[in-house]
Parts: C-alpha cells; structure tokens; sequence
C-alpha cells in the first residue's frame, strides 16, 4: 500500500468578532448532549488509534481532545489523525498555540489554566481559564477536507492586554521534515508524493529545528485586545488528495474566514438536525436519558466513521471502525447494515453507502467484499450476506425516493440471481457460502463468521470456473435469500413491475416451505446449516443462524416456540449480555478469543430481538433488549461502542467505535413497531 498525491493544509488568520447569524435553538441537543463519549488522550506512538474519535462530513483526518492531566498540551488538539489507508498521527499537537505578555515578554503558561474540555456532537471544545484571559479553542469540519479551528481570546482584566500570538508543533513521522514556504511552512514526504503547507497571511517570524522535525511560528504584529473584548483566531486544516482538490478548498478559505459565524452556526443547525431526527421516534426506550444519550453516541459514531468519496472510491462510505487499523475500507455487509441507521438521521450518506459497494459490482453481478481508497487491495474473494435489498427497501420506506429505486433494483435483480449462479453446489434451489479462488478462509469470510465453529470441518466444492460453495447449505444465507425475494416483491410493486413482483413472492413462499422443512431438527428444536451431500443436518453447534429463521418470518409458530425456549435459557442465550454467538453451553465456547466462538455481535442481537417481536414474545424481547442496552461494558457511560461483548462479563471486545453496532443499537432504540 503507498500514498499518492496527499496534501495537507493549514491555513491560519486573524478576524474579529462580527454579528452572529440565526441558529435554531429550539432544541440544542449539540449543547444538551456534550460528551457521550470520551475521547480524551494523547497519541503515544505514530500509528497508536486509541484516544481517537472526532471526524465530520467524511473527512479523511480526524482529532481528539488532550487528555485533562496533559497539561502540557493545552492549546491544542491531539492530532491530525490521517486515514488513507491506516490511521497515522501526523503530530501529538500539530498547532498549539502560545501567548506571550507583549509588554513584559514573558511567556503565558497555558498549563497553570483552570480547562475544561468538552466533546459536543460536530464539535470539540477546549476551555482555559487563566484568570484575566479566557481561551476557548472550539474545532469543527466546514467541508469534507477542511477543520475549521478558532480560538477566542477574552480580556476578563481591567486594562487592555498587548499580545504576541504563535504556534509551535512537532512531527511524528521521522520520515517527513518541516521546511519554510513563502507563505508559511511545508511537510517533505519520504516519497515526495505527499505535502503539507501551514500558511499564514500575517507578517510572522518562523523557526525551524535543525532536524526539522519542529517549528514555532510567531505573528510579529502584537495584539491588543482591550478590556472586555474578544479577539478570534482562525485555523483552516485541509487534507486533501490532488491539485484539483487544493484549487476547490483554497478558493472557498477567504469566504470561511470572512464569516466564521455563519461556519459555527450551520455546524450547530446541522448536527441538531442529525440528533432531533435520530431522536423523533415513539420507543419508549427513548424516554430514557441515559438512552437518548446512547442515540447521540450511535451517531457520532457513524459519522466519525464517514468518509467521502477519494481515491478510487466514488462514493461515500462508512469504515468499520476508524479506530482499528485493519478497518480503513468499505465492508459491503457492514454497509447495508449502517445504511439502515443512516437512513434515520442521514438518508444521503444511507444511499451513498450502496452507491459505495454497487460501484464495483462486476459483470457477473458479484459485489466485493470489501474495497478501499487503493483498490490494488480491494477483496474479490468473496462478497457478504445478500441484505442490501433490505437496505434499499428501508431508504425507500423513510425517504419515498422512487428514483433511488429504480437505479437500484436492477442491480439488486442481479447480484440476486449471482447467487443461484455461482454459489448453488447442486442447484437444488439452495445456496452456499463460497469463493471465487476456491479457498475456505474466504468462504468463511464470506458468511462473515469468519470462524463459527458450524465451519470447523467444512470442504471446498467446485461449481464452476468463477465460483466455489463450501460443503454445506447454510440456513441464514438462505433465510436472507428468501426475505431478498420479498424485498424485490416489494420494490417491483413500487416500480409497478406487477410480473416480476408476483414471480418474486411466489418464489419466497415456496423456498419459506423448504427452509422450513430442511434446515429444521425437531429433536433439538432449532435451525442448522445442512451438510450437502447426505443432507444431514449439522448440529455441532447452535448460534446466530438459528434464530435467522424467526427474523425473516419463515418458521412456523410452532417452531418459533421452540427456538424461543433456547433463546430465554440462561445457560444458553438469555445470558447476561444476551445472543452469544455460540451457545454458552458449547465445549468451544469462547468469548475472549473466539470472535464468532461466543462473543455478542449486536447485528445478530438485534435480528434475535426483531425474531421474539415477529412472532409476538414482546416481553421476552423487551428483557433481552433491555440486557443489551444495561450490561454491555460502558455503554451507557461515555466508554466507545465496541465490535462486539463478552456474553457472560459485558466486557467490550475487539474495535472501539464500531459502525455496524452503533447502527443496531440505534435501530433497537428508535424502531416503533415494538
């Protein structure tokens, strides 16, 4: 992997303060909400993720807070945080900034202030007392490659104060060194295919350290704020990826800078509509604070994750997690599945999440696993659960978007029918997960329970030059396969391709039957996956895809009566965090190491929830909701949503901020057919 053609801006002036525009302020859930989350840290090492956790409008760097102790690091914000192809820090606090008294010359010690640091959605903030001057530093993103940070500087004393305003910071990269611009100052890449220009229009004074490395930077004009006054200073950080790039952000910095009012102003307006509308919903889960504040979490989780269209990717889309480095792309069941969170607070960036993935839908009608910026590392091996009809269906239902649809469908048609193509072993109406070069770990992937133990001892078939199926029909794929055709019923009505919505619903009950019958144990009273030759059920295990059946709608009550009993067993699934992915009785069962061996994914939880509601076990899904939202490690704290829990502790695993589980919990909270 190599970065091409990155350029990093900072852009830095003076203004006063002007009239300020109308903000909405009916609700000011942005004030009312501040930290849901802490991101609180400083950035040990170069390509350390931990204290991450702010980005907007889909930029590509990203920032934190310092943490409170970190006095030394007042002035500033931990980062930039670039995400092209792995998170890396470009500077532990690439713009602190430093006062010093212009009449004595002596330095203000930002570390003796009184701060406070807050995270707001859409905003970070930093606030330091220091007696007879107040700091507020406050960042937010104006576009999609430009932070707008300002800093207000009030005179709190008596008498005017004369001040010399500067900067310092420090690299991370030893590979790339500072050098002086006529307008400001660079950062040399290694490969010289990268660049970074601090620009300031004032006339200032610039040091450089010998190995360039560091720099402080110093107006020589001095400052005078009289008493009662404030003074802001304005900082424009852009990452971006071409010249074509530079020329669109450049040409917007004189009217950014011109009226920051109104920057702060469509910030605010915007993100209270983001959390009105994730919040304008009759749960009554919602009548918690504590669950409103999980909501606002599931949001700016989502959109911290968001990156725009760069590279070879055309559309935005949603990372897993910007806070694990083997997360930097786009996962296609990851993005059907925040596509239906999206929808409720962001319906562009919901439909932009297909765009994503159908952009390299191929000729076959397979979409990739996963892509990125670089598509040299794009996974052609293997796609993911067919449920981005499901996606497509819920954007129409929220938003009415008829030509969303009709651009989708035929897509949708197609990458159906791959299916029965390329992943039917003996083309008895019954898929398989599988590959494309034939290997089991990608057959696996592709399930996208890389490692449930129902897979232990599966084998490899050939079905033809483009596609393998592993040795066994799986009742969840097949389950999705048969809500898919209701799905495409539906959206064929929409579109009024009466046939083919009539041929599509004839053919979901007929496999509803099948699925019904084939993958069903009577003695064990739950769904398995079916070894294909023999047909013998495969029940080493029982898991997610058992309970799949009841979220579809396809087992019969009497059945789902049966599959429920297993679910409320607190040795089985009702376990303290409910819906491992392995039942808690297995020889195998485990959470800390298994990944699927046990851990709770909450996209399996909440289709299990979704299952007791179909079939009317309100009350039982009522319980496990409420274990979900009450024992999962921090969650109703300001902890980070985690990949997934451990069932038996509430103990977070694996990723922080994960996208996928912000989604469902904010599905769970805000869905209104419970």
């Amino acid at each position: 992997m190599t970065h091409k053609n990155i350029t990093l801006l900072l852009f830095v002036l003076l203004a006063w303060t002007g009239c300020q525009p109308k903000v909405d302020k009916a609700t000011d859930l942005q004030e009312e909400m501040a930290n849901t989350l802490n991101i609180q840290g400083i950035p040990q090492t170069q390509y350390e993720l931990a204290p991450f956790g702010f980005s907007d409008l889909g930029a590509w760097h990203g920032y934190a807070l310092p943490h409170i102790d970190s006095t030394s690091y007042y002035g500033g914000f931990s980062g930039p945080l670039t995400m092209k192809m792995w998170g890396q820090w470009l500077s532990k606090n690439l713009s602190q900034l430093e006062l010093t008294d212009a009449t004595s010359m002596a330095a203000i010690d930002l570390r003796k202030a009184k701060a406070t640091l807050n995270y707001k959605p859409g905003k970070l903030e930093q606030i330091l007392d220091l007696g007879n001057l107040n700091l507020q530093l406050n960042l937010i993103f104006v576009s999609e490659r430009t932070a707008l940070i300002q800093t207000l500087i009030t005179n709190k004393s008596d008498k005017t104060q004369s001040l010399f305003i500067g900067w310092k910071g420090e690299l991370f990269p030893k590979e790339m060194t500072l050098g002086e611009t006529e307008n400001g100052l660079k950062i040399n890449f290694e490969k010289g295919d990268e660049f970074f220009l601090m620009h300031n229009d004032s006339n200032k004074s610039i040091q450089i350290s010998p190995d360039k490395h560091s720099y402080q930077m110093f107006m020589k004009d001095k400052q005078e704020i009289d008493s009662g006054e404030t003074l802001k200073v304005n900082l424009l950080h852009s990452y971006y990826f071409n010249q074509d790039e530079a020329a669109k952000e450049t040409n917007l910095y004189t009217n950014w800078l011109n009226d920051t009012d109104k920057l702060f102003a469509d910030n605010k307006n915007r993100w209270n509509g983001y959390l009105n509308k994730a919040l304008n919903s009759e749960n009554p889960l919602l009548g918690k604070d504590e669950n409103r504040k999980l909501a606002v979490k599931c949001v700016q989780t989502l959109l911290t994750n968001w990156r725009s269209a760069a590279g070879d990717l055309q559309h935005a889309g949603v990372f897993p997690s910007a806070a694990y480095q083997g997360f930097y792309g786009f996962w296609s069941w990851d993005s059907w599945k925040q596509a239906v969170g999206l929808v409720r607070f962001n319906p562009e960036l919901a439909k932009s999440n297909l765009h994503s993935m159908f952009q390299y839908q191929d000729e076959m009608g397979m979409v990739a696993d996963c892509v990125y910026f670089d598509p040299k590392e794009n996974n052609w091996r293997d796609t993911k659960a067919p449920l981005a009809s499901w996606a497509v269906l819920e954007i129409y239902k929220a938003t009415s978007d008829l030509e969303f649809v009709k651009e989708m469908y035929p897509k949708l048609v197609k990458y159906h029918q791959w299916w029965y193509q390329y992943r039917d072993n003996d083309k008895n109406g019954l898929c398989e997960y599988g590959s494309t070069d034939g290997s089991l770990i990608a057959a696996k992937w592709e399930s996208g329970m890389d490692n449930a133990v129902r897979f232990d001892d599966s084998k490899m078939l050939k079905n033809n030059e483009n596609g393998w199926s592993m040795n066994q029909e799986s009742v969840d794929l097949n389950a999705y396969l048969q809500a898919e055709k209701e799905d495409l019923a539906e959206l064929a009505k929409i579109l009024n391709h009466t046939d083919e919505a009539k041929t599509y619903q004839q053919e979901a009950n007929a496999l509803k039957q099948r699925i019904a019958t084939d993958f069903w144990d009577e003695a064990t009273g739950f769904f398995y996956d079916r070894e294909i030759v023999s047909g013998k059920l495969l029940t080493v295990q029982q898991g997610p895809e058992g309970w799949i059946p009841l979220y579809t709608g396809i087992a019969s009550k009497k059945q789902a009566k049966k599959v429920v009993s297993i679910l409320m067993d607190s040795t089985k699934f009702a376990t303290k965090l409910p819906f491992p992915t392995l039942v808690a009785d297995h020889k195998k069962f485990n959470p800390l190491k298994g990944y699927w061996r046990g851990p709770v994914w909450l996209d399996q939880a909440y289709f299990g929830i979704k299952g007791l509601e179909r079939y009317g076990y309100q009350k039982e899904a009522d319980l496990l909701s409420q274990k979900l939202l009450q024992n999962a490690e921090g969650l109703l704290q300001d902890a980070p949503i985690r990949e997934n829990y451990h069932p038996i502790t509430g103990k977070g695993l694996n990723a922080n901020h994960f996208s996928w589980s912000a989604a469902h919990y904010l599905m769970l909270l805000s869905d209104e057919n419970n």
